[in-house]
């Protein structure tokens, strides 16, 4: 199966909302912060000088993954989800790795997420690219518990 990756456009706001409330809601971490974000990604990534990328699959969108400018040359990785029935595809790797090679593009100096420990498969595939683990702080998540940063 041929995969996509492709800008956010205006149509794919309810794939990109369902899909991080997918993964949220199985974990219970959806709150508040995440659901202003996903109510109006124009507003909120794209208007700030973010960016967003999409996995699509034939028709389907069946993942995501954004860039959230904070702070001069600062990134924030987010959003990062791919559909339950596409996982173990390569997938996020190929939406990881969008986000890195435009965040150069911005010339930007490091990126950063915010996670939680329960989310293993992704805290690893982060690992495998160079993101290493600082400690929380300043996060609007409640529930983030991981804080990792990659040097560019």
């Amino acid at each position: 199966m041929e995969i996509a990756i492709i800008q956010y456009e205006q149509q794919f706001a309810a794939d990109f909302k369902k899909l991080n409330l997918e993964w949220l809601d199985k974990y219970s971490l959806t709150e508040e912060a995440d659901l202003k974000v996903l109510n109006d990604p124009e507003k909120e990534i794209l208007a700030t000088g973010g960016c967003i990328f999409l996995a699509k699959a034939g028709g389907e969108i069946v993942g995501s993954c954004a860039l959230i400018p904070e702070g001069q040359d600062e990134y924030e990785l987010a959003k990062m989800a791919v559909a339950p029935a596409f996982q173990g595809n390569g997938i996020s790797k190929m939406l990881l790795e969008k986000c890195l090679d435009e965040a150069v593009n911005k010339k930007a100096k490091r990126i950063f997420l915010l996670s939680n420990s329960q989310l293993n498969t992704a805290v690893s595939l982060y690992e495998k690219y160079g993101f290493r683990h600082i400690p929380v702080t300043g996060s609007h998540y409640v529930t983030a518990d991981v804080m990792m940063e990659k040097i560019l």
